[in-house]
């Protein structure tokens, strides 16, 4: 409940490189909103178009304890910060006509609904694009757009889950006996929305360049199956169908999550260098010239006795006592949980936890800050996630500045 106490203070107002950048974002739920969240810490002046009833996103807990308002959890608030808010029905005339003023005037929309619901609103690329020649209209759906290939699962809603499954990632993710799992942090959705968040940026530097603008598709299969491109290389150099192998690595070794007195920790040690530093670090300087472990390759066929050596030497210590004989020379690192960032001196240093203000609670709230550092245009958090249409007098002021202008 003091975390704030640690954390970076929010920036007084954009300053990233993208700052004058417009952007119009129609997106709801996870990836929508992250790809435009990215776009915002790196300064580009979003307005976040919700409907009447709101982002489904704004009730999913958690809530602090001692919120009195309750305008949106932690789910909406760490997605949509920095971000300005307004409310439009776009099943009305004068929710239309206020968009298409919005997009006149715009560098980007961004949407992820399904294929075909914005043409049947009346407000397709093309006709916006009619209003705005320079117009970068993006799309993150679960299998993409028909404007960039036809995909005979068009109409199929999609969640992370599915895109993790469908793209590989579940396949060779779990344990050595073969179960597989769904990765923790929802990359069917962040990743995709990364990957969207780069094309848009792209796209607006040759709109601005060129006056063209174009329509940026992303498909959550696809980025997922572009993030495994491990296996699908593997299949078609030698026919290999990459199975889960636990904590370990199919091609690298030592390259594990090895038990510790206390826990666990992450070494790295493929290379010839790394390798003959940890052999002398454990006191088994004999390993370097050894017949089963002297080449990555070796010790990939003796992986079993790798693992046993690796394992016999860190379960006698604990985490702490591995990194401090390691750390600096060989990669090394201990296996952390939410409370241990709160801890870490490099977190801290790289001012990667932000405190955020949060409505109707009398602390800030915590986030991860912007993992893009810029020098001459600093990244981060300098606004808060909108309340529910908590700037449409003001964004709709602006726009008749715009046309009396």
């Amino acid at each position: 409940m003091r975390a704030h106490e640690v954390a970076e203070p929010m920036l007084p107002g954009p300053s990233g490189p993208l700052a004058g950048v417009k952007i119009v974002d129609l997106t709801q739920a996870l990836a929508g909103p992250f790809c435009t969240m990215l776009l915002a810490d790196l300064g580009a002046d979003v307005v976040k178009v919700e409907p009447p009833h709101g982002d489904m996103a704004r009730m999913v807990p958690p809530f602090a304890d001692d919120d009195t308002e309750r305008s949106f959890g932690g789910y909406f608030a760490s997605i949509n910060r920095n971000k300005r808010g307004i409310v439009l029905d776009l099943k009305t005339d004068t929710g239309r006509r206020t968009l298409e003023r919005m997009v006149e005037g715009a560098d980007a929309l961004v949407e992820n609904f399904r294929a075909g619901v914005m043409d049947g609103l009346g407000l397709s690329y093309e006709s916006l694009s009619d209003r705005n020649p320079r117009l970068v209209y993006a799309a993150v759906r679960g299998f993409g757009d028909p404007r960039t290939g036809e995909s005979p699962y068009v109409d199929w809603p999609a969640f992370d889950v599915v895109a993790q499954a469908m793209g590989g990632v579940v396949s060779f993710t779990g344990t050595t006996d073969g179960e597989t799992f769904r990765v923790g942090p929802s990359v069917g959705d962040l990743y995709p929305a990364t990957v969207a968040a780069l094309g848009i940026t792209a796209a607006v530097l040759h709109a601005r360049q060129s006056g063209q603008g174009q329509f940026v598709d992303v498909a959550m299969y696809d980025a997922l199956t572009a993030l495994s491109e491990a296996i699908v290389y593997r299949y078609s150099y030698n026919g290999t169908v990459t199975r889960p192998t636990g904590n370990s690595h199919p091609q690298l070794a030592p390259f594990d999550l090895y038990p510790t007195a206390d826990g666990k920790c992450a070494i790295a040690a493929p290379s010839a260098k790394h390798w003959e530093i940890l052999c002398e670090l454990m006191g088994r300087p004999e390993l370097v010239d050894d017949p089963r472990t002297v080449t990555n390759g070796h010790r990939m066929k003796n992986a079993d006795f790798v693992r046993q050596v690796m394992t016999d030497w860190t379960s006698s210590r604990t985490t702490a006592e591995i990194i401090e004989v390691l750390g600096g020379k060989v990669p090394v690192g201990p296996v952390h949980d939410a409370a241990d960032l709160y801890a870490d001196p490099h977190l801290q240093a790289r001012h990667m936890l932000v405190a955020v203000d949060h409505p109707g609670v009398d602390r800030p709230v915590v986030f991860p800050n912007s993992p893009i550092k810029c020098t001459a245009t600093p990244t981060g958090v300098h606004r808060r996630a909108p309340r529910l249409g908590e700037h449409t007098h003001e964004v709709l002021a602006e726009l008749e500045l715009e046309e009396k202008q």
